[in-house]
């Protein structure tokens, strides 16, 4: 359930309308629900009563502070990937104690970061990466508490960009050297192994896949426990899907998912980390978006609005869908017909939808591309000069701009031409032998 819904035929985000957004912001821009964030979250919870666990935000699906705050403010925690979110997750109020560091290429730097700032826990993905962060934490005089995140080897059932937990893929380390890495870990100056973590991949529609990674992962601690680890976290990563509006069937409720972990993993006394992501933003967000004309091509109908693949790239990038729909509801009685909703990025990639069914739509109608919370704002970039769009938070009756809309003076300040010789200037080709 969501917060975005049709009341006298008009969209609203909470109880705002969206064209009275977009008439102050502008479009394109970002619209989050502060309700559906915090519903999220509560379900969440309440299907893992009894078993209490960490549950991090992984803050790459929606780095806005405010979105991070409203979840912090709720007990969440924060699982981050990279300096920059670690100091974003800080700056919106999550206590360091509850924030995960996981990522497959920290740097030295990051490294020293976190464990300045005191975090949860760092996930550790290789042995070259524990061996430099033991020099790092020695270097500090600190000690990292560290967990090793285990590759399954489980197929998530996902998009093969998305999926994280096969042999084949970069993250973790392989399940059957689990012993040999904690060992190595056990010995190394400055690391105080404390868990095994894992993350098999995003958007997961079965629950299958979880139980088995979590039956390894279980069967995994005994053993390290007979190695004499002692085992007192299991990070369970996040993943579990939500619906877009397609035609792939239903996706679990967290309550299915929580009791899957209880079967596999609830008697094995481990603090238990969960790092749920686009579980909590994705259907808390929009992206707004005006027509600009409206092309009969020759063989379809194209509709160009104002937003485009550097907006929003899951379309783009892993031919996602989302669903699409007008801001003020089309009569009941006018027939649909399929149109290709497309931005003005020179790129054919550039489409968010093709053949969807709309009620005829004109230039400065407002369309609503729903689901757009997680891996929308996040993944944005200035391709083709644009700049970055606004991001809104409405909460109640209320709403509030909590990121600027960028400008082109903004993009232009950062690049510098540089000043060379005339003589530079009169090279000419074939100069270079």
């Amino acid at each position: 359930m969501d917060h975005f819904t049709y009341r006298d035929g008009r969209l609203h985000a909470e109880e705002v309308t969206i064209a009275a957004i977009a008439a102050e912001v502008g479009t394109p821009v970002y619209v989050y629900s502060r309700a559906t964030l915090q519903r999220h979250f509560h379900v969440l919870r309440e299907a893992f009563q009894g078993i209490d666990p960490l549950i991090c935000y992984a803050v790459k699906a929606n780095a806005n502070l405010a979105v991070i705050h409203t979840l912090a403010a709720l007990g969440a925690g924060a699982d981050v990937v990279s300096g920059g979110e670690l100091r974003s997750a800080l700056a919106a109020g999550v206590p360091a104690g509850r924030i995960v560091f996981s990522g497959v290429g920290k740097t030295a730097d990051e490294m020293a970061a976190a464990l300045q700032a005191g975090v949860c826990q760092i996930n550790v993905e290789s042995v070259p990466e524990l061996e430099v962060l033991s020099a790092v934490a020695m270097s500090l005089g600190r000690s990292a508490p560290v967990a090793i995140r285990i590759n399954p080897d489980v197929d998530a059932n996902t998009h093969a960009k998305i999926t994280t937990g096969r042999r084949e893929d970069k993250f973790g380390i392989e399940w059957t050297a689990a012993h040999a890495v904690c060992a190595a870990a056990a010995a190394l100056p400055g690391i105080d192994l404390r868990g095994v973590a894992c993350h098999i991949g995003s958007q997961l529609t079965g629950l299958e896949p979880f139980r088995q990674a979590f039956m390894r992962l279980r069967d995994l601690v005994v053993m390290l426990r007979a190695d004499g680890h002692a085992i007192h976290s299991l990070d369970l990563g996040g993943g579990l899907g939500i619906p877009y509006g397609c035609e792939d069937g239903p996706v679990p409720a967290p309550a299915a998912y929580a009791e899957v972990v209880r079967e596999t993993v609830g008697a094995i006394e481990c603090r238990l980390i969960l790092e749920p992501g686009r579980l909590l933003v994705g259907n808390a967000g929009v992206l707004v978006t005006r027509v600009l004309y409206v092309k009969e091509g020759a063989t379809r109908t194209f509709v160009i609005v104002d937003a485009a693949m550097n907006d929003l790239i899951r379309p783009a990038l892993y031919g996602a869908f989302h669903a699409i729909v007008p801001a003020i509801a089309a009569d009941p009685a006018v027939e649909t017909r399929p149109v290709d909703v497309v931005g003005p990025v020179c790129e054919s990639s550039d489409t968010f939808g093709r053949d969807r069914a709309l009620a005829p739509v004109a230039a400065g109608d407002l369309l609503v591309v729903r689901t757009a919370g997680a891996y929308a704002a996040t993944m944005a970039s200035t391709y083709n000069a644009r700049a970055l769009v606004p991001e809104v938070m409405v909460s109640g009756e209320r709403f509030a701009v909590v990121r600027d809309r960028g400008t082109i003076d903004d993009l232009l300040a950062r690049q510098r031409i540089p000043t060379w010789s005339s003589d530079d200037a009169a090279v000419t080709v074939g100069a270079v032998t």
